[in-house]
Parts: C-alpha cells; structure tokens; sequence
C-alpha cells in the first residue's frame, strides 16, 4: 500500500513539475531582448578622416594614428567593439559614451615587421550608432 501512496505521490511530482515549466516558457516576455532595432541608437559617428597614409616607412617600424570622430547625432554614440583586419594592427579606443557634439577617438598602431609591400590595413568599428559599423583604414608601404 506505502509503495502504491509513493508511487502515485511521485507521478503527481513530476506531472505538475512538467506543467509548472510549460508555464514558465510560455510566460517569457520577449519584449525585452535586444534585437537589431533598439541596439541603434539617434548618434551618427562623423570621422575628421577615414583614411590615413603613412607614406613609407622600413620594416620593423612601428606607425602610430588617432582617427578623431564628432558625434553629429542626438543621442550618446557608444562603441561597442573596434576590430583590425590583422594581428599586426591594434586599436585602442574611447571606452565612454560620446555625447552629442563631443568628440571621440580611436588610436590604431600597425607593426610593419613581416609586412614588406603595400598595406592596406581595416579597422571595423561597431557601435549603437545610425551608421553602427564604420571602417577607417591605413595604408602605406614598407621597405625591407
């Protein structure tokens, strides 16, 4: 008799376990998960220039640039990721929002060890922006 009691407690256990979760999933608001149209933001990143030429320089050397940006929208521009074509090319970039009007910037340093020829080098610069990827880029020659 115990083992019929335990068996039928355990049965109803699991059958209300299984409706609770079909509740639970059925009850998910999807209205807060991000999605591509409310990640954009009112901001417009506007770069002084998007592209620099650093001439020529001999291999080994080590070329250094700040791409400046405005932010010609009206709402904070944030980057969210800033990315280069290379692992000879680093950027570092302003980590806070850019308000409306200010400015913010992004230094890309390029090694040129190994990078003898033409370089063309990309930076991708990804933000909650209305134009929320952007690319600068460097480009040059390095000598042996």
């Amino acid at each position: 008799m115990k083992k019929i009691v335990f068996a039928a407690l355990a049965l109803s256990v699991l059958l209300s376990c299984n409706n609770l979760s079909q509740k639970i999933t059925n009850q998910q608001d999807t209205t807060a998960l991000p999605n591509e149209e409310n990640l954009i933001g009112g901001g417009k990143i506007a770069f002084v220039s998007d592209v620099f030429d650093f001439g020529t320089v001999k291999e080994g050397e080590i070329v250094e640039h700040t791409f400046k940006f405005t932010n010609e929208g009206t709402e904070p521009v944030i980057l969210a990721q800033v990315s280069a074509s290379c692992g000879c090319t680093t950027p570092d970039y302003t980590s806070e929002p850019v308000l409306p009007g200010k400015a913010g910037k992004i230094n890309v340093s390029f090694n040129s060890a190994g990078q003898v020829g033409v370089q063309q080098k990309i930076v991708t610069v990804t933000s909650n922006a209305e134009n929320n990827v952007v690319t600068v880029q460097l480009k040059g020659t390095v000598e042996k």
